[in-house]
């Protein structure tokens, strides 16, 4: 594994980490890993996105049926 520095990290951030950190009972640092092991999975989010199939149907049509069934609920 790599070693990550980070400087220049706001205060406030480093406080709420710490609160965090506390309620795991862990450390700033194992919450930190899990927050960017988190924030980087969006990175493959474009990938996932283009494995869809298209499936052809038109997105203001599909607003429109769900607007249209809200007030039913």
């Amino acid at each position: 594994m790599k070693n990550l520095y980070l400087r220049n990290v706001p205060d406030d951030v480093i406080e709420r980490l710490e609160r965090l950190g506390a309620r795991a009972n862990t450390s700033v640092s194992a919450i930190a890993v899990q927050e960017l092991a988190e924030a980087s999975r969006r990175a493959d989010n474009p990938a996932l996105l283009g494995a869809l199939p298209d499936l052809d149907i038109d997105p203001t049509a599909l607003a429109g049926d769900v607007q249209a069934e809200r007030p039913r609920r």
